[in-house]
């Protein structure tokens, strides 16, 4: 009876409570943007600092609301960000009262290594692939047939430019996470994970040159780690399996010597 919480509610019950979760996930994102929405100017300061780093010291903004919307765009950016751990909490809590505690023990490394694997993403996005994206894509202007050819980024199209780098790479290195639960959930198996490594590899330079620029450098930045992080996942898949083999075995074990 107490393997499992309250899961006899009715569907009203569990409506409220949805209802609850996601009034919870709105105040923490609205918190979050009105307090990222007054230090808009500074987060966009750190968003184009790598765009000074490459040899840009100019922006343009070619709409007469441009300069307000662009800081909206970014205090949403940064607020998501932040208030994702909220949200993801707040997942956790309407879920959790449905598991059984074994499943809650599984599940809840998986809930707190999502926020460190995707700022781990956005780190590498920023820091790393990000520079040596601007590098190569700013390296075609200079003089061109009699005339200069000079970049005058956008500063919206900017925006999209690293939002896109920083969440595709936040999303991607939560493979292990996505390949882990599905191989608990018994949908995929260990086997046949560690049987398709060639066809990762093929879909990992795929996702890296959609969310990457048409440069090699930038394509192997994110195409490696994937790599790595699939490689990785089967090995903790391996051990997570045997852990629970184990486990099993002893729950068996337990049940028989109370049988006699």
């Amino acid at each position: 009876m107490s393997e499992i919480d309250d899961t006899q509610a009715p569907l009203l019950d569990h409506l409220i409570e949805l209802r609850r979760r996601l009034i919870w996930s709105i105040v923490s994102l609205l918190v979050a943007f009105g307090g990222c929405l007054y230090f808009a100017r500074g987060i966009l300061g750190f968003l184009v600092a790598p765009l000074k780093a490459a040899g840009q010291v100019k922006i343009i903004n070619t709409e007469i609301f441009g300069g307000f919307l662009v800081e909206v765009k970014v205090a949403f950016f940064a607020g998501l960000m932040i208030a994702f751990p909220v949200i993801a909490n707040q997942l956790w809590q309407f879920v959790a009262p449905g598991l059984y505690r074994r499943e809650k023990q599984a599940l809840l490394p998986f809930l707190l290594a999502t926020p460190v694997l995707f700022t781990a993403g956005a780190a590498m996005a920023y820091f790393v692939a990000i520079p040596v994206a601007l590098k190569f894509l700013l390296g075609f202007q200079g003089p061109l047939g009699g005339v200069v050819q000079e970049a005058l980024p956008d500063v919206n199209s900017y925006l999209k430019f690293i939002m896109q780098f920083i969440f595709g790479f936040g999303l991607s290195f939560l493979l292990p996470v996505l390949l882990m639960l599905l191989e608990h959930a018994g949908i995929v198996t260990y086997e046949q994970l560690k049987g398709a490594w060639r066809y990762a590899i093929v879909a990992a330079v795929a996702i890296a040159a959609v969310l990457t620029p048409p440069d090699v450098g930038s394509q192997l930045l994110l195409a490696g780690p994937l790599v790595g992080l699939y490689f990785l996942s089967l090995v903790a898949i391996y051990f997570t399996r045997r852990r629970r083999e184990r486990s099993a075995a002893t729950d068996i074990d337990g049940e028989t010597q109370s049988a006699e």
